[in-house]
């Protein structure tokens, strides 16, 4: 059997993941490094459930930052994962509206 996942009452945002100093990416203590790796197992929940389309860092030559396209029920959820990530506590997140073009989901 096939479950086809509806899109339609989704809203698609994009996040920036801001780092707390240019050269984040490159000065990472050890524990800022776990902190992370915490973030991006804590990420991957959200991909496995289709509410992550993409994330991951971004390098760009002014400073690496991360990026993701996510679908959620709405802004609320999007905070209330946002506020529960281990690197907001270490980094800023700033996120916008998107309108998304995207394919069906399709679960077998």
């Amino acid at each position: 059997m096939q479950i086809i996942l509806s899109i339609m009452n989704k809203h698609f945002y994009v996040l920036h993941l801001l780092p707390s100093r240019k050269d984040f990416a490159s000065t990472m203590t050890d524990d800022e490094r776990s902190v992370m790796l915490q973030h991006i197992e804590y990420w991957k929940q959200f991909m496995q459930q289709g509410k992550v389309y993409a994330f991951g860092p971004v390098m760009h030559p002014d400073g690496v930052y991360g990026l993701g396209i996510v679908a959620v029920d709405g802004e609320d959820e999007l905070k209330n994962i946002i506020d529960n990530d281990p690197a907001g506590k270490i980094n800023r997140y700033e996120f916008f509206p998107m309108r998304a073009v995207v394919p069906e989901l399709k679960l077998n």
